[in-house]
């Protein structure tokens, strides 16, 4: 499994536009193939700043089968325009620890 983790930065007085445009654009990632499920968390201290925790089956599920496909098309034009700066995404492995 790979997880997702976007830091996004959402343009000041759009917030509550970018959190509508994301419950309709959840319904685009949550039907491709490898997605196992996501979380959108908003920061405390900064009103504006969020998380965006995607779970994946692999990075390929993602980099080609997301990002390359017609419904990535879709969630940009729902969403990149909120942003800024252009989110930092980066992918991550879980490591398992004994105790």
């Amino acid at each position: 499994m790979i997880l997702e983790v976007a830091h996004l930065q959402v343009k000041p007085g759009t917030i509550n536009d970018f959190e509508s445009s994301f419950r309709q654009a959840s319904k685009i990632i949550s039907q491709m193939r490898g997605y196992l499920g996501h979380e959108l968390h908003k920061c405390v201290e900064t009103e504006n700043k969020y998380i965006l925790l995607v779970k994946w089956r692999s990075i390929t599920d993602h980099e080609v089968g997301f990002r390359q496909s017609p419904q990535y098309e879709e969630w940009k034009e729902l969403l990149h325009h909120y942003y800024d700066p252009f989110p930092l995404v980066e992918h991550y492995v879980q490591i398992k620890l004994e105790m």
